[in-house]
């Protein structure tokens, strides 16, 4: 299947493998729902070692080859280490093999051992190209009856744009949002999509859109629900549309341009899960191939990357929210999450947080023994990366009000800070001050530096403080790790009853030991937000 677009589901007729992705999960911008730890691996058991075995030949299923039909009693069966079924999404898995390999260990994996572990893994990381990664461990699928549709004959019905309510994810107010709706009209030259989500929290970065050829497909995020419109168009379109939010009522209005200026019937066939809204931990990742415009040294080892967006794609990620990356290596698809960045901390200062999103920015530290990152720094100019949706639970509502916000970071831990720091300067107003303390091993290691120090010269409500680790002999400041005194010191607040926001990200040890400190001297949950977590 090609790099954009989601994967089939469990609802598959045809048992074809389909793909997300695998992070590498010691990066220090991994982001893991669940808070899952590493466990030392054995010589000879990395991420490249399994590569290498499922492409070996080597029959991993026991099964010779054959797909069979798995039912609940036989799964239950093969529940030990050296003979482990699981069920992912109606797919299931012999990964006897794969317990030595997996980053979270064996008795993580044994969690799901003979049973469904769909909900467990998607607790923990449910964008994980498990279907690459477990692709010759595929022993089939779950025997299951076929499910027919109440309403099979209106399955293909439009009326005016609209499917019957019938088609609509049942979901109670309850249990999340209104359902929205959409409708379109037409003029000689254009077609206006408008979707009502009946929500006033709607901005332009709660709709992504993309349309490749003939297919138009609309997402909109409300609270944590997903919203889509999935239509292939009658007619042709040109490449560029505009999209405009009406917020105060919760509006969103599409403009597509038609090739011909001539008058539709209807808006064009529905496709898959179209005028759908389920919850958004239950969608797919969705991926558009973006273009590499450019690449520069930042520090000695990390890199700020720039890819261009497609021009028929609308996407602009949400402060403190990332994307994932996703590369073929050795015939196997593996991804990394990466929080966008600006190009600078200083250019165009004082314009709006939501500049132009035809470019996205990241910064990347290269590791050269790694697996993924020397691939992507190899990559040539005008090379493309399938970039997902975003992902991530930060609100940007936590910034409201806030007096002191507290930036704690390691090594490129410091990425997600760069958006909220620059957004929190320019967008609230209540404000008194904002610091950041950064951890790294070395000066080299400093990304930034000049542009930080410049900006806590030019806006006197901001600080940095440096903490090296490894620091040379002429170093006169700060040094060691995360710890009592450093934050007992750093932690002023502007005064004793002012609303603060704490924000962390770096390797795991790094926040979970942060948090704890954090805990210890008296922050609450509410106060704190761990971006590694």
């Amino acid at each position: 299947m090609s790099d954009s677009g989601q994967s089939p589901g469990q609802g598959s007729r045809m048992l074809n493998v389909p793909s997300q992705s695998f992070p590498a999960p010691s990066s220090q911008q991994r982001v893991a729902s669940g808070g899952r730890s590493k466990v030392p691996l054995k010589q000879g058991r990395s991420l490249m070692d399994w590569i290498r075995l499922s492409k070996s030949g080597k029959d991993l299923t026991g099964l010779k080859g054959r797909l069979i039909d798995v039912t609940e009693e036989e799964l239950k069966k093969h529940n030990k280490k050296e003979d482990c079924w699981i069920c992912i999404r109606g797919f299931v898995y012999n990964v006897s093999s794969y317990m030595e390999f997996h980053p979270g260990g064996e008795d993580e994996l044994m969690r799901a051992a003979g049973s469904d572990g769909t909900d467990l893994f998607d607790q923990v990381h449910r964008w994980v190209n498990y279907e690459s990664m477990l692709k010759e461990c595929l022993v089939g699928r779950m025997a299951v009856k076929p499910a027919i549709p109440k309403d099979y004959r209106e399955e293909k019905r439009v009326l005016n744009g609209l499917l019957p309510k019938s088609q609509m994810t049942d979901i109670s107010t309850k249990e999340g949002p209104i359902s929205p709706s959409y409708d379109w009209f037409q003029t000689d030259s254009l077609v206006t999509i408008v979707i009502y989500t009946k929500q006033k929290d709607i901005h332009l970065d709660s709709i992504i859109i993309d349309h490749q050829n003939d297919s138009f497909r609309a997402e909109t995020i409300i609270k944590d629900y997903s919203y889509l419109i999935h239509i292939g168009l009658s007619h042709e379109v040109q490449e560029d549309f505009s999209v405009r939010v009406v917020e105060n009522v919760g509006k969103i209005e599409i403009v597509l341009k038609k090739t011909e200026n001539i008058s539709w019937k209807c808006l064009g066939r529905p496709l898959e899960k179209h005028n759908s809204l389920i919850p958004k931990k239950d969608t797919g990742l969705y991926y558009r191939k973006c273009q590499l415009i450019s690449k520069e040294d930042v520090t000695h080892d990390t890199k700020l990357f720039c890819l261009m967006l497609p021009p028929s794609t609308h996407l602009q990620v949400p402060i403190g929210q990332h994307v994932y990356l996703k590369l073929t290596i050795t015939g196997t698809e593996i991804v990394k999450p990466y929080t966008p960045v600006f190009d600078s901390l200083l250019s165009e200062f004082k314009e709006p947080v939501l500049p132009n999103n035809k470019y996205i920015y990241f910064l990347i530290k290269i590791y050269t023994a790694g697996l993924f990152t020397p691939e992507l720094d190899h990559l040539q100019i005008g090379d493309f990366v399938p970039v997902s949706n975003p992902e991530g639970n930060f609100k940007l509502s936590k910034l409201q009000e806030v007096e002191d916000l507290f930036l704690l970071a390691a090594g490129t831990g410091f990425t997600p800070m760069v958006k909220i720091l620059k957004y929190a300067l320019i967008n609230v107003p209540s404000l008194r001050k904002v610091k950041l303390m950064f951890f790294n091993k070395t000066e080299d290691d400093i990304i930034w530096r000049s542009q930080l120090e410049k900006l806590a010269f030019e806006d006197k409500r901001f600080d940095v403080e440096y903490v090296l680790s490894a620091p040379t002999s002429e170093w006169k400041g700060k040094q060691g790790h995360i710890s009592p005194a450093l934050l007992s010191e750093f932690l002023n607040r502007s005064s004793e009853k002012s609303k603060v926001l704490l924000c962390i990200c770096g390797p795991t040890p790094f926040t979970e030991q942060g948090i704890k400190l954090l805990h210890d001297l008296n922050f609450s949950k509410d106060e704190i937000h761990n971006f590694t977590a």
